[in-house]
C-alpha cells in the first residue's frame, strides 16, 4: 500500500501531490491492478488535510483511467504504468540510488541532487534519440 506525504511547502497543492505519488507509485510497480488505494479517511489521518482534497485526487485518477472507485468499498488500481526497466529493483533504480548515495557523501542535499537530475532529464530529453532522426540527404528537392 502507498503512504501519502504531504510536503506543505514545496508548492504543489495537496491535490496534486496525491496524484504524483500515486502515478509514482504505478510506475515503479509499488501499486498494481487491484491493489486498493488509502481510504480517504486514512488519507486524512495520516496527512491532516481536507477529504474533498483526497476525493478530488482520486477522481482525477479515475478520469485518466488509472483508478476504480467503488462505492462503500474503496478505490483499486485498475492499470499499471510499470515498465521493467522502472521497477524498485530494476538495475536503473539500482544505479539511480547509487547515484544518490554518492551526492549526499559529496555533501549535496536534496535541491542540489534534484536540479543535477531535473537539468540532466531536460538535456537528455530534448535532444532527439538517435533512432529519432531522419536523414534528408536522399530526398529529391521539392
Amino acid at each position: 500500500m502507498v503512504e501519502y506525504l504531504i510536503d506543505r511547502h514545496s508548492g504543489l497543492s495537496p491535490y496534486l501531490q496525491i496524484i504524483e505519488q500515486t502515478k509514482r507509485a504505478l510506475r515503479l510497480g509499488v501499486l498494481r491492478p487491484g491493489d486498493q488505494l488509502p481510504t480517504a479517511r486514512e488519507v486524512v489521518e495520516a496527512t491532516a488535510i481536507n477529504p474533498n482534497t483526497v476525493l478530488k485526487a482520486y477522481r482525477e485518477l479515475e478520469r485518466e483511467g488509472l483508478v476504480d472507485s467503488r462505492r462503500g468499498v474503496g478505490t483499486f488500481v485498475r492499470r499499471s504504468l510499470a515498465k521493467p526497466q522502472t521497477v524498485a529493483d530494476s538495475a536503473l533504480h539500482t544505479e539511480l540510488a547509487a547515484w544518490v548515495r554518492r551526492a549526499r557523501e559529496a555533501g549535496l542535499d536534496r535541491e542540489d541532487a534534484a536540479a543535477l537530475i531535473t537539468t540532466a532529464l531536460d538535456k537528455g530529453f530534448s535532444a532527439p534519440a538517435a533512432t529519432d532522426t531522419i536523414s534528408t540527404a536522399d530526398e529529391e528537392p521539392g
